[in-house]
């Protein structure tokens, strides 16, 4: 085990919460003493079938811990996922089917282990044991909150006070995520500052069940793409830890400059600070190189570092462009890039052919200035090359 004096500064390095540094460093002196590892609990509800950056922020935090020694205890909540996580929400979740909820779980779990150690993980599906708990301790539970705590959630009131539904199920959400660290003996848990509420239930079951409460860590949430929301699929706004090395290379290119710097702070583990004098496009393709590599290689990530700077910075035409044959040397381009999904809905292909978002590429490889606004387009014997907005091309062939 690491000297009790490093172990505290990891544990406290980028988080927000911590409640409490003093009983942490009670348990980190008896974890050092005893040469016995503290159990860590993270929680994820399998609600979609990816892990994205922005959970990152926690497994990344996990590992180190792992190399110190510590073991983290992988909480599915196949259960939990079946209320669904009212935390920051403004409305119901839908309720996942239970193969929605087995596939997305058996993804999670993969998933996180291109991050954790798998040998100093243990995986739990917390429906383990509601499916055996029968009602009067599901009762014991209830009866250990009052409403009125659970009232003060922000996100709760706020829901009564627009007049917005709120379930029974969302109310009791927070006690049945908290029963996991019960049943666990969590030492420690991690969680989003979202998430914060629902951990400190966790404590509260801990101490009314007789246990000694739990550590409550909080880390930051991570915006996504657009720079304001946080990373959610659900908004569309996330980079996947499975993406192609292309897709996550160019959305990192794509963030906005002020929030490379909090994505080198919680994704990577580079000195930073020097290269804030460099311009921002050098900076943020040396931030896109370092996580695509850590979740691909370097050689996949620096080849898609000099595809970047030959397409968008020498206006080059890419290497590799997907390619879209057609019957005839006629036709309606708005069909055509609706069946090469370029785009999900034929009215997004109109608006952005109205914008003049569309043009064909000459074949010297620099891009023309040939705006295209008609839908009927002619494909000559060699096909045409389609630039699609700012960052796509096709390629249409006969």
């Amino acid at each position: 085990m690491k000297e009790l004096s490093q172990q505290v500064a990891e544990f406290k390095r980028n988080t927000i919460d911590l409640i409490s540094e003093q009983e942490l460093t009670v348990k980190l002196k008896e974890s050092v003493s005893n040469n016995k590892p503290l159990k860590i609990k993270i929680g994820f509800d399998p609600t979609s079938c990816d892990i994205h950056l922005g959970h990152t922020v926690l497994l990344k935090k996990l590992r180190i811990l792992q190399d110190f020694g510590h073991e983290v205890y992988f909480i599915v909540g196949d259960f939990t996922a079946k209320i669904g996580d009212p935390s920051g929400r403004i409305a119901t979740r839908p309720i996942l089917t239970d193969k929605q909820i087995k596939t997305n779980a058996s993804t999670y779990t993969k998933q996180a282990f291109k991050i954790l150690d798998k040998r100093k993980t243990t995986v739990i599906y917390n429906s383990i044991w509601y499916k055996k708990m029968d009602l009067t301790g599901f009762l014991s539970i209830l009866s250990s909150y009052t409403i009125a705590r659970i009232l003060e959630r922000d996100d709760f009131s706020q829901r009564i006070k627009n007049n917005r539904p709120l379930t029974l199920l969302e109310v009791i959400y927070p006690l049945i995520q908290g029963y996991d660290s019960y049943k666990l003996e969590a030492d420690v848990e991690f969680g989003g500052t979202d998430q914060k509420f629902n951990l400190i239930v966790g404590r509260h079951l801990q101490q009314t069940f007789g246990q000694k409460s739990q550590v409550v860590i909080t880390m930051p949430i991570i915006a996504g793409l657009d720079g304001k929301n946080k990373m959610s699929k659900s908004l569309n706004n996330y980079i996947g830890i499975t993406e192609s090395p292309k897709q996550m290379f160019g959305k990192l290119m794509s963030i906005p400059d002020d929030l490379m710097w909090e994505y080198f702070r919680l994704l990577t583990d580079c000195d930073f600070e020097s290269l804030k004098k460099e311009h921002p496009k050098t900076a943020k393709s040396i931030l896109a190189t370092q996580i695509t590599a850590g979740y691909h290689s370097l050689k996949l990530a620096k080849k898609e570092e000099s595809e970047f700077e030959r397409v968008f910075s020498k206006k080059q035409i890419p290497e590799e462009i997907p390619t879209q044959k057609v019957e005839s040397d006629r036709v309606d381009l708005i069909t055509v890039l609706y069946k090469a999904k370029i785009f999900t809905s034929k009215n997004e292909i109109r608006r952005l052919l109205s914008q003049g978002g569309i043009s064909s590429v000459s074949p010297s490889n620099h891009l023309s200035i040939n705006t295209i606004k008609d839908s009927a387009l002619i494909i000559p014997p060699e096909g045409v090359i389609l630039k699609i907005g700012k960052k796509r091309f096709l390629k249409i062939i006969k």
